[in-house]
């Protein structure tokens, strides 16, 4: 399960009409890898260790979602009349959370007690609670996925010649609306406080800042992220519901994290937009080279484009440069 470009352009339309509908391909692609890429990279600025774990986070975040929209019916069941689109929603909110409190309870039992060990130990240990994470996951929701049951089906929006399913209207509204939410947040007395101990630990400390709290939270708002980035991944166009493949997409957002920077949350941003773009265009452009590119081109052309940029930028394009005596 991937975030595959299943909605195309069509045939006969125009060359203008193909773009925009690329163009809103990779959008829908890009928001999804812009999500995961602002994780990695809030756990990379706060413990400078990649977190290997943010697929199973994904995973674990679209399966609390059904669980509590399809299986509990919350907060449906007490709303009954209410309009199923604002109840789903509701539900979805509550799963989400839920998956974000997880991720606080996994940074307070295993990598709290790391703090201080080598950083390769650390991202081991991240690579153990994926495997374990994903195998519970797996054996709990079953190969065959879990339905979110979202309210907006397989219905779609058409402008002009362009569609756009519904889902990705809401994808692209709640992407927005992440994006800037952490923006406000990064400003605000909490945010200095985290940005100020993914800069220094030791000085932050020194200022009063509980690190610990900040490692917690950081580990919340990751878990937050990956399971809004789930929702979209299980639903239309992708995939019929959260499945074991599901936590592999989150791989899929690393060509984003470093053509963007790992200590940047806009290069996140702009470097999942890129990646997504790029994949939508070499589906739809590149596909007439297929005897000579391969018919999956367009799943690598992000690591082609990572690789190209580390040659010139080895930082990425909004990382800090960091110059070292040797």
């Amino acid at each position: 399960m991937t975030p595959g470009l299943l909605i195309l352009a069509q045939a006969d339309a125009s060359s203008v009409d193909r773009f925009l509908q690329m163009l809103v391909n990779g959008l829908a692609v890009g928001t999804v890898y812009a999500l995961l890429a602002m994780g990695f990279v809030i756990i990379f600025k706060a413990t400078q260790v990649l977190n290997f774990a943010h697929g199973a986070l994904v995973a674990i975040g679209a399966f609390l979602v059904a669980i509590v929209a399809v299986d509990l019916d919350i907060p449906g069941r007490w709303m009954p009349g209410a309009a199923e689109w604002l109840t789903w929603s509701l539900a979805a909110v509550v799963g989400v959370v839920l998956g974000g409190m997880l991720g606080l309870l996994l940074e307070r039992l295993f990598i709290r007690p790391m703090v201080g060990e080598p950083l390769f130990q650390v991202a081991i240990l991240t690579v153990g609670l994926d495997i374990v994470l994903r195998t519970v996951v797996d054996d709990i929701a079953g190969l065959d996925g879990r339905p979110l049951a979202d309210p907006w089906g397989i219905s779609t929006a058409t402008f002009g010649n362009v569609i756009i399913p519904h889902t990705q209207l809401v994808q692209f509204g709640v992407t927005a609306f992440t994006v800037a939410a952490l923006a406000v947040f990064f400003r605000s007395r909490t945010g200095v406080a985290m940005r100020a101990t993914a800069f220094d630990q030791e000085a932050a400390r020194a200022q009063g800042i509980k690190v610990g709290r900040i490692f917690g939270l950081s580990w919340f708002l990751v878990a937050l992220l990956a399971g809004i980035a789930g929702i979209f991944v299980s639903i239309f166009p992708r995939a019929a519901g959260v499945s074991s493949a599901t936590a592999f997409v989150a791989f899929r957002a690393f060509p984003a994290i470093i053509l963007g920077g790992l200590d940047s949350v806009v290069g996140a941003v702009v470097g999942g937009l890129i990646i997504g773009i790029a994949e939508s265009s070499a589906s739809v452009y590149l596909v007439e080279f297929d005897n000579i590119l391969g018919t999956g081109f367009s799943a690598i052309i992000g690591y082609v484009i990572m690789m190209i940029v580390l040659l010139v930028r080895p930082y990425g394009l909004f990382g800090t440069e960091e110059i070292r005596r040797v």
